[in-house]
């Protein structure tokens, strides 16, 4: 296999930590940056949906630089450091609503001292753990290797070949020759492994770089695939042993490491890094209410943010069909957060589970106050923004963007006007008024719920009557959230949208018109086993989306396609 890295790249490293990365990686093998996209594009385009024969198009990955989240989590796993040295970053761009869609993953100067920083930091603090032998002072060369190979196979996710050893090693001359010893020529080859673009990157090598023809992942691309999308990390022992005896690709093999994968503690990744990305909880943090209509603290924050957590958890490993998100009758409160929806304290202040079984306005993602609360105002709530978060985050039909120098929903001349009154100006507005029409009537059906998702009847600032009834496109009408709930539960999109957003975090990129017959086998093939988000998860991995890549044909001006 070519050992040259996808073209279309230009050098972006800067500052001293070059020298040390060079070592883990010759310089004709660097990766170069990609022209981005503009960061603003990150809507996918409405995938067509043709007939679907013969080979699917995999798609194409950039080359994958590890987020924030990724890099704390492998250094955790590589080296026991759980200092997170990623919180001095520069914060990470998203795509598609996802921080780790590697069209937006650059690399510039500050990162890449941040990235000497850091490498410089865990050399020092780890070299006592990852020192499995005593050098022989005549020759400590056999000691070093005995170091070094194990290591950066690990950091590097794949097999390491004796050249590559080799350029480690001569950090250990290197040191001597500076009047250093064992230990510091070590320490800086080990900040050459973590300052390699095959540790900051999930490398994936095209077999022959002119072609653009698709070709399956080697078994520790497809590793590496798989570590990050369940738990936001590097493969473990179980993992890399499945791919270096070239079973992983075998399906039942496959599907054991994911059940094993799921099982397993580091899989909370998935739940903070997709959930707390594809259901908006992570905005949680920068939620501030008006303090003087609603009452908030980081106390009911929190219990807001747990009771997501807690549900998805459940769906991710129990028996829950993925599309009883929208209508699950149970949830988790303590006393306060059960104070503020209006329930039964269950009498402590840990998250307990509860049936809703008497409160069905109360079932499902639209009764938790994290999503009512990120989709909001600081002082009223928003037809449009809870409209739009159904619309694009559980049946991928987002409307185009708003028109240039739209002005927001004014303040209401007469302070009795509700909501719906107010609302009224975008459905007469031509420019506006198509849209709203998609949007508005599915925020209206969760109006009994306030900006901070506790239960009203009657708005704080206006006192008007809320009528939580509206009219789907197709003059379907609903009353209220329950019998909204029931109809957007029935829409074959939904399932087939969650799979979308699981593809799309899941590689890295953005969907595309070639995915649509892929996510259409995806929903399919996850309904016949029973329709669990376990189920969608599988069916993602086992797609040609997951398991291949396509390649990219090299431009003439040597700067790769746009």
């Amino acid at each position: 296999m070519s050992k040259k890295f996808p073209h279309g790249w230009r050098k972006v490293l800067a500052g001293p930590a070059c020298a040390l990365l060079l070592a883990g990686c010759p310089s004709n093998e660097l990766p170069k940056a990609r022209e981005l996209p503009p960061t603003s594009q990150t809507e996918p385009p409405e995938p067509d949906n043709p007939a679907c024969p013969g080979p699917r198009d995999p798609g194409r990955v950039t080359l994958h630089r590890l987020n924030r989240a990724e890099y704390d989590n492998t250094v955790r796993d590589l080296l026991g450091d759980t200092t997170r040295p990623a919180r001095d970053f520069p914060a990470d761009d998203h795509g598609y609503g996802f921080d780790n869609n590697a069209d937006v993953l650059s690399l510039g100067p500050l990162l890449m001292e941040k990235y000497g920083a850091a490498a410089e930091k865990l050399a020092e603090a780890s070299w006592p753990r990852v020192r499995t032998c005593t050098p022989d002072p005549a020759d400590p060369l056999p000691c070093a290797r005995l170091i070094l190979e194990p290591f950066a196979r690990r950091a590097w996710r794949r097999p390491v070949t004796p050249t590559e050893v080799d350029r480690l090693l001569a950090f250990l001359p290197l040191a001597r020759a500076h009047g250093e010893g064992f230990d510091a020529g070590m320490k800086l080859a080990l900040r050459a492994v973590l300052l390699s673009p095959h540790f900051l990157y999930r490398v994936e090598l095209d077999p022959d770089p002119a072609s653009t023809a698709p070709h399956p992942l080697n078994a520790h691309e497809l590793a590496s695939r798989l570590s990050y999308f369940l738990w936001s990390s590097m493969p473990d022992e179980a993992l890399l042993a499945a791919a270096d005896a070239g079973t992983l690709r075998n399906p039942e093999e496959l599907e054991r490491q994911v059940r094993r994968m799921l099982a397993d503690p580091k899989a909370e990744a998935l739940v903070d890094n997709f959930a707390g990305q594809w259901l908006y909880t992570r905005a949680l943090d920068e939620l501030h209410p008006d303090p003087h209509l609603y009452p908030f603290d980081d106390s009911l924050r929190e219990a807001m943010r747990q009771e997501t957590r807690l549900v998805f958890r459940e769906f991710l490993l129990g028996d829950h069909p993925a599309k009883d998100l929208l209508d699950a009758n149970f949830t988790y409160v303590n006393d306060r957060l059960a104070r503020h929806y209006g329930l039964p304290p269950p009498g402590t202040s840990q998250m307990t589970r509860v049936d809703l079984s008497a409160h069905p306005e109360r079932a499902g993602l639209f009764g938790q106050g994290s999503i009512l609360a990120v989709t909001s105002h600081p002082d009223r709530t928003s037809p449009v923004k809870r409209g739009l978060w159904v619309l694009e985050q559980l049946l991928c039909k987002a409307p185009p963007p708003p028109p240039p120098n739209v002005e927001g929903l004014p303040p209401p001349v007469d302070p009795s006007m509700g909501i719906k009154q107010r609302m009224a100006r975008h459905s007469s507005d031509p420019t506006c008024s198509g849209c709203h029409q998609l949007m508005d009537p599915i925020g209206y059906g969760l109006e009994n719920f306030n900006p901070v998702g506790a239960w009203r009847q009657k708005e704080e600032v206006s006192g008007a009557q809320v009528d939580p009834s509206g009219e789907l496109p197709g003059g379907v009408r609903f009353k209220d959230g329950v019998e909204l709930r029931t109809l957007l539960e029935s829409d074959p999109g939904l399932e087939r949208c969650i799979a979308q957003h699981l593809l799309t975090y899941g590689l890295g990129r953005g969907p595309t018109s070639a995915d649509a017959c892929t996510l259409d086998d995806i929903a399919s093939k996850a309904r016949t086993s029973g329709g669990r988000l376990s189920d969608l998860i599988l069916s993602v991995i086992r797609s040609e989306a997951f398991t291949s890549r396509g390649g990219e044909a090299e431009d003439t001006n040597g700067e790769g396609s746009r």
